[in-house]
Parts: structure tokens; sequence; C-alpha cells
């Protein structure tokens, strides 16, 4: 009876500690490249992507309040004080400049490349550690000089996306009810590159965002509660900017076509389902787990992208997708590595690219 239990008890924890959050970052790397699926379907019809922008944050903070109301009750958290409100602030601003420069660079480009690049994340973050002096550097360890040349690696495979478009590998049956992104792009490579500079600077803002997230979470680690002020922060900045930049009142009033599901899909899925989960996995997990599954998002993207906007696949994104995957990888195995060499004592811990914060560990550094 004792071993059956157990048995169980083991099996439990195998389930809410590797399949749970599995599932989830899976469900939301489907749930963003749908967001940004939909959004350019939108955007080839018409929808300001400001608009977009400001009603998502709208809908999500509407979405959010019962449920902080709810969650953020449920159980001992540390008083919200000033500064923490001020790093979600500081979270908002950068989320709406990644969303302004992330969804300007989709309707460039495409979502598939946005996946992409999106494997710079990584890259960018171990980068950023180390000039705030996060993550350590030994240069003669084989675990530093890995993540190094897998930071270049990733650099140099998203400048092979951006750069090089290539011939087409797969082109998907012409539908007439779509519009083309293909037909949209091969007039000029220039929009490719552009879009491709925009969605690098947006995972720039995004792995700037992990930072400040992170030491959001020590503070206060209820990711329904963080996630609700983040998006009426972000309403409250984005209103005067969307508004100031779409002047045309006619924009603003919304139709029951895809437009409005986008929006809503964003605003509901994406910015209140999408977040809460990112930011659990991020206190439960850490940022390397849940970068493990942007390569995933690549296949989901082309696979959307042919279905619903008749993208073609070029040479340039496979042989940049490949690149930047093994780039990827290499600063995987090292971090792993490092990891599998750490003291007893935690000395070398990075709460940053691996590690997460417990919240006892964070209630008692108080």
């Amino acid at each position: 009876m004792e071993r059956g239990a157990e048995e169980k008890t083991v099996a439990l924890r195998y389930f809410c500690g590797d399949v749970v959050p599995f599932a989830a970052m899976v469900s939301v790397e489907c749930v963003t490249v749908g967001s940004n699926t939909l959004f350019k379907a939108a955007t080839l019809r018409g929808l300001s992507f400001y608009v977009y922008i400001f009603y998502s944050y709208v809908v999500a903070t509407i979405v959010l309040l019962p449920l902080s109301l709810i969650f953020g009750r449920s159980r001992r958290l540390p008083s919200a004080k000033f500064p923490v409100f001020v790093k979600i602030f500081f979270l908002a601003i950068l989320g709406l400049m990644s969303g302004l420069v992330g969804l300007k660079g989709v309707e460039y480009s495409s979502p598939t490349l946005s996946s992409a690049i999106s494997n710079l994340t990584p890259a960018f973050t171990f980068t950023l550690a180390i000039i705030f002096r996060i993550e350590q550097v030994r240069l003669r360890s084989s675990a530093t000089q890995a993540k190094i040349i897998g930071t270049i690696v990733s650099i140099s495979g998203a400048l092979v996306v951006v750069l090089y478009k290539g011939h087409k590998v797969l082109t998907a049956a012409p539908s007439p009810s779509n519009i083309s992104l293909d037909q949209h792009l091969t007039s000029s490579n220039s929009s490719w590159m552009i879009g491709g500079l925009l969605l690098a600077s947006q995972y720039f803002f995004i792995s700037v965002w992990y930072i400040v997230q992170t030491k959001v979470m020590e503070a206060y680690p209820e990711e329904i509660t963080v996630i609700f002020f983040y998006n009426l922060f972000a309403t409250l900045i984005s209103a005067p900017v969307c508004f100031f930049a779409e002047r045309n009142l006619t924009s603003w009033v919304l139709k029951p076509d895809i437009s409005l599901a986008a929006i809503i899909y964003s605003g509901v899925l994406l910015s209140s389902f999408g977040l809460a989960m990112h930011t659990w996995g991020l206190h439960l997990k850490g940022p390397v787990y849940i970068s493990l599954f942007k390569p995933l998002s690549i296949v989901i993207a082309v696979i959307l992208g042919a279905i619903f906007l008749g993208d073609a696949l070029y040479l340039g994104s496979v042989i940049g997708s490949v690149i930047l995957s093994l780039g990827f990888y290499t600063v995987i195995w090292g971090k792993a590595r490092e990891d599998a060499t750490k003291t007893v004592t935690g000395s070398e811990q990075s709460p940053l690219l691996l590690t997460h914060v417990v919240e006892d560990e964070a209630l008692s550094l108080r």
C-alpha cells in the first residue's frame, strides 16, 4: 500500500512538474503564432496595428480584472510596494515598444520570419546578463565557450534570414479569398530586410523584459496580478500614443470581421492567457526552459502561414533557421553543462537564465 502511494506521488509530481509546464509552453507558442497570423491577415484587410495594440490591451485588462481579484487573494503574498509598481510600469513600456516594432515587422515581412528571429532571444538574454554581471564568464570553461559561440552563431543565423531571401522552396496553393503575402513582398526585398530588423529589435526588448520580469516575480510572485497591472499600465501608456499615431477615427470603429476576431484572440489568449502562462513558466522553470520551445514556433508559423496567408517558404529562411537553431542549442548545452558543475552551495547560481526563485527564498530575502 505504501509503495503504491509513493508511486502515485512520484507520478503526480512528474505530471505537475514536467507534463503540465510542457503542455502549457507548447500552447503558448501555438497561441503566439496564431495571433501573429491573424494579425497579418487582418492588416491585409485594412486593420491599423495601432488600433490592434490598444484594443488588445483593453480586452486583456477587462479579462484579467476579476481573475486578479479572485486569485490575488487566494494565498499569502508580500505587500506590493511602490518599487514593484515602478518595475511593472517599466515592463509595460518595454511591452508596448516590443509590440509596436514587432507588429510592424510582421506587417513588413511574415509570421514565419518572426518565429525564426525569435530564436535570438536566448542570445540577447545571455549577452545582457553578462553586461549586467548576472551571468559569470569564465573563458577557460567549456560551458562559457559554448554559450559565447552559440550566441555568435545565433546572431549570424538571424542575419542570414534577414539579408538573404533566396528562392522559394515551398509555395502554398493560391486562394482567391486570401491576399497572398508573397505577392505583397516580392516587389521589394527591402521590406523583408526592414521587417527582419524590426523583429530583431522586438526580441531585444523582450530580453530586457525578461530581466525586469524576473525581478518583479522575486518581489511579488503572483502571476495573474502582475500581468493584470502590466496590461493596465500598457493600456494607459498606449492610449495617447496610438490615438496620436492613428488619427483616422473610422479606423477605430470595428466591424464583426477578422479584425475584431484578431483583437479578441490577442487580448484573451495572448495578452491574458499567454502572458500568464509565460510568467508562470518563468517562475517555475526559468527562461531557458521557456525559450527551448521557440524553434517549435517556426514549424507552426510555416503551417499556419501557408494555410491562411498563402505564404511561401524561402531558402534563406530555411538556412538561417537551421543556423539559428544550432547556435541556440549550443547555448543551451553550455548552460546545461554549467548547471551540472555547480557547487552544492549554489554560489554560481544564475536567476536570469536558468533558475527560478522559490517563494520562500524570495520572502526571506526581503
